[in-house]
């Protein structure tokens, strides 16, 4: 059974869908250069490092020349790749190839080719493997979940021991448990909406939560609706526009263009569409929402907000399904 490699790589939010239409994952450090010219010495490039950022905290130098060191020389054609991406809560899963680019114009200049194998929802996952691909570091070993995520495209490898000599300064160590908190929290959430009620169900919560928001609602019948599954207004009879019409959706992968055309198939004079899902939509939807000022759609990272910003309406019982408690963390 051959042993791989498997690396972690976070990117921010505003790099959307570019990653895995285009094939890649990438790093910043513009102020770098190309790093594809960083010398195989880790001293070398603690030293570009603190020349290049003058005023950077001497223990954040270690943890930022390993990160550059692993990407450019330890990252090989062959390895497994786990992108976590945060636009639609997906773990994407692929292989790295031998094409490193730099593309100066880009966010993150930094490039590699991947090929992708597969997409899959955060919830498939266990917790603890979640955490362990939610490091704060940009590029990273997955060291202790390595087989899970491979399992997910049908790939087995035996554990390994494997020493990592990454560096974290405090602010990192502080900010990365206050990253994890927040997502475990969104995970834990999008889970009990997933598994603790049926699809019905869902509809009735979501047209609680629309409640706690101040609208009055009430739930279709659970067949025939013509994929309305909510109907939400502000009068209390439901007479006076807006109306919303709402759809349902209780699943976490990515929703297309059907789903939001038969519910804008619906829309009369007056009336607006929401379409609310645990998952993701996907860029074909997005656009749609853009061009369709009468429809509004909700993922699972808005749902959780809402469910945040509103728990403390919730019924008993949805607040039973999901317990949560107020704490705070440091805002870095």
């Amino acid at each position: 059974m051959k042993e791989r490699t498997v690396w972690g790589i976070h990117m921010g939010v505003e790099v959307g869908s570019a990653p895995i239409d285009e094939g890649f994952v990438a790093i910043g450090w513009a102020d770098m250069g190309d790093i594809r010219q960083l010398p195989p010495d880790r001293d070398t490039i603690k030293a570009k490092l603190s020349e290049t950022f003058p005023n950077a905290k001497p223990g954040a130098i270690p943890g930022w020349a390993g990160i550059l060191y692993r990407f450019v020389h330890e990252l090989k054609a062959g390895d497994h790749l786990i992108y976590p991406s945060k636009a639609d809560r997906m773990i994407n899963i692929g292989v790295a190839t031998d094409t490193r680019t730099h593309r100066e114009e880009a966010r993150y200049p930094n490039q590699l080719s991947v090929q992708w194998r597969g997409h899959v929802p955060r919830d498939h996952f266990s917790q603890a493997a979640l955490n362990e691909c939610g490091s704060a570091l940009t590029f990273f070993r997955i060291k202790n979940h390595a087989n899970e995520f491979l399992s997910a495209i049908n790939i087995q490898q035996q554990p390994s021991a494997v020493e990592d000599d990454s560096a974290e300064d405090d602010d990192t160590v502080v900010t990365e448990a206050s990253n994890k908190a927040l997502e475990v929290t969104a995970d834990f959430i999008i889970k009990r909406l997933k598994s603790n009620m049926d699809g019905y169900e869902f509809e009735h919560f979501v047209a609680h939560l629309l409640e706690c928001m101040e609208y009055h609602t009430r739930v279709t019948q659970a067949s025939g609706d013509g994929g309305v599954d909510v109907i939400a207004h502000r009068d209390e009879l439901g007479f006076e526009p807006p109306i919303i019409k709402v759809q349902c959706k209780q699943v976490t992968d990515k929703i297309g263009d059907p789903v939001i055309n038969q519910l804008l198939g619906t829309l009369g004079e007056g009336e607006f569409g929401l379409v609310v899902s645990l998952g993701s939509y996907t860029t074909q939807a997005k656009a749609t929402e853009r061009n369709k000022p009468k429809l509004r759609l909700i993922d699972g990272e808005q749902l959780v907000n809402l469910v945040l910003e509103n728990y403390n309406e919730l019924a008993p019982k949805y607040r039973a399904m999901i317990p949560l408690k107020q704490i705070y963390v440091t805002d870095l």
